[in-house]
């Protein structure tokens, strides 16, 4: 439609991107933390969002001081202004580490949040499994799930 702004993500559907495209697209725009920085943002205030699977969660095990949020609902609870926000999703200051099991579908969900305005978002390269290798708690829960 003429006049409507299209997202940068957005591609005619006779011209497929891939998946390799669209993650390198959504990538451009983050910077990327390693697991020593999103502790450090985590120490100065930034929501450390946990996007893995309840079977994904119980398998690695939990993130200290994350919220988890499931994926289906995640643009909902971070928007400030949708209306059905978490209460730490209080303005589109606010700094967003998003996580996942290995840092790939964090980058689509973080691309996604700075879409809607929350221009701080950003993931953690190698998600749990680059936090753990780096020797970082996880813990047997409970966890903190925002539906």
């Amino acid at each position: 439609m003429a006049g409507v702004p299209q997202s940068p993500l957005a591609k005619s559907v006779d011209t497929p991107i891939g998946v390799d495209a669209l993650l390198a697209t959504a990538r451009t725009d983050l910077d990327r933390l390693i697991p020593t920085e999103a502790r450090a943002a985590v120490a100065r205030g930034a929501l450390l969002v946990d996007t893995r699977t309840e079977t994904q969660r119980a398998e690695q095990g939990e993130l200290p001081d994350a919220i988890v949020i499931d994926r289906t609902v995640l643009e909902w609870r971070l928007d400030p202004a949708s209306g059905v926000n978490i209460p730490e999703a209080h303005s589109y200051d606010v700094e967003i580490v998003v996580v996942c099991r290995q840092g790939y579908s964090s980058s689509l969900a973080a691309a996604s949040l700075r879409q809607l305005g929350l221009w701080r978002a950003t993931d953690l390269i190698g998600g749990v499994e680059a936090w753990v290798a780096d020797g970082f708690p996880v813990t047997d829960g409970p966890a903190d799930v925002r539906r």
